[in-house]
């Protein structure tokens, strides 16, 4: 039986909408700029593709387990849901908690100004606006603008949004691999660049390869998006198993590619410590001119990556206040379009906020640690799930599949915890003040 709660909610979102949503909210600029500091830490091109096919496969673990979860519990919340039914609805709003703070209102912000950044170096300076407003004036302007024009998309019903983003997304897959292509057919590459001659000082350690994977499953988040959609997703039970290990496995592949036409790229010693990694690739491969390329396309990237987060956050906050732990007026759906319209306008709300005020960097910092508790919780309640219930379907890899997720994913938190102890700190601070939240809403309907 599906829950009464989706009775408002339509199931028109079928497998490649589904497949769309997951690939979209993980391809970012990530990939485009962490494989560099990465590089410089490990100094060996071998292990920093084995690393991103090892945070590859954790990811597509964690995926499988959700797979089942996202199956027996098709409703609208994803995390929310899981960790309400399984456990208990306390932690199951602080996770909706911590994805109202910060889990997509400031991603969003942050792919806005990212995407704006981008497409400002992309336009020839004899075009720019920007000329004539000043440098953050323009930036912030153009940001906001992607942000309301996204909005507008999205609660205009989920048929729509779908439309867009299967669009956008396809032609993100198809720019990467044309990227991905190109390079290796006409690039001015070199296999040399994977010689270990190159190489110099001691191996790296547990720690550097540590603090490396947690920086590539930074790159590899998202996931889980198809299961904040299953009270709009057509035959659950099939389409959010298979979005989600497609999806996942689509974006490894893709991973795996770049990475090794950066290694083939760049030599070593300028690969190391490079931030924009995936600019001086394309300028090695196809000359300086050729950066503009790269710009479009990283602003492509995020241009479609805000569009899915404006269509998943909501869904969270639409399930937290139907069960009463969020402000009413987020349940309620507009009877023309079907979609949750206010908490639409709620978060995108928020994120315009955060894209004047400039501060959504140091949330994102503080809050890394706090999103990387949840799938923990949620992954582990597959072993309740199985005890309660008899699935119709199952993950296979049972039970080594959620344990090893749940033992990677820890020690990656000790490991942050230890490195970024300030940030830790005030991250877990963050999600205990959602409790007081938790029984305000509870005693209140706001």
């Amino acid at each position: 039986m599906l829950s009464q709660e989706n009775h408002l909610l339509r199931r028109k979102l079928g497998l490649l909408a589904l497949l769309s949503m997951v690939v979209a909210n993980m391809i970012g600029a990530g990939i485009f700029t962490t494989s560099g500091i990465i590089m410089a830490q490990l100094r060996n091109p071998y292990l920093l593709i084995l690393l991103w096919a090892f945070g590859g496969f954790i990811a597509l673990c964690g995926a499988l387990v959700y797979s089942e979860l996202g199956a027996a519990m098709p409703e609208a919340g994803g995390e929310y849901v899981f960790i309400s039914r399984l456990y208990h609805p306390l932690p199951g709003f602080l996770s909706g908690w911590i994805s109202f703070v910060v889990g997509f209102s400031a991603p969003i912000a942050a792919s806005a100004i990212g995407f704006s950044e981008y497409i400002v170096e992309a336009i020839p300076a004899e075009w720019a606006v920007a000329q004539y407003l000043s440098q953050l004036l323009f930036l912030k302007a153009v940001a906001v603008a992607v942000i309301l024009l996204f909005t507008l998309v999205h609660i205009r019903g989920i048929e729509g949004s779908a439309h867009w983003q299967n669009f956008l997304t396809s032609l993100k897959v198809i720019l990467i691999a044309a990227l991905i292509l190109a390079g290796f057919i006409w690039g001015k590459g070199s296999w040399s660049h994977f010689s270990l001659e190159q190489t110099a000082g001691d191996s790296p350690g547990w720690r550097s390869i540590g603090l490396s994977l947690v920086w590539i499953m930074f790159a590899y988040s998202g996931w889980n998006a198809a299961t904040y959609l299953g009270g709009e997703a057509f035959h659950p039970q099939k389409n959010i198993p298979r979005s989600l290990i497609f999806g996942t496995i689509i974006v490894i592949l893709l991973y795996l590619s770049l990475n090794t036409l950066f290694i083939y790229a760049i030599p070593l010693e300028n690969f190391q410590g490079e931030v924009t990694v995936g600019a001086t690739a394309v300028i090695h491969l196809f000359g300086n001119s050729a950066k503009y390329i790269l710009s479009i396309l990283i602003a492509f990237a995020l241009f479609s990556s805000i569009s899915a987060f404006i269509v998943l956050g909501p869904r969270v906050y639409y399930a937290m206040a139907k069960e009463g732990y969020f402000f009413r007026f987020a349940a309620r759906v507009s009877p023309k379009y079907h979609v949750s319209v206010r908490s639409v306008i709620l978060q995108s709300s928020v994120s315009v906020i955060m894209v004047l005020t400039g501060t959504f960097d140091q949330i994102l910092t503080f809050m890394g640690f706090a999103l990387g508790i949840f799938p923990i919780i949620a992954v582990l309640g597959v072993f309740r799930l199985r005890k309660t219930k008899q699935p119709d379907y199952r993950h296979p890899g049972y039970p080594f599949i959620p344990v090893f997720y749940a033992l990677a994913a820890l020690c990656m938190l000790v490991l942050t915890a230890i490195e970024r102890p300030l940030e830790s700190f005030i991250a877990i601070a963050v999600v205990l003040i959602g409790i007081p939240a938790f029984f305000l809403f509870r005693r209140k309907e706001i």
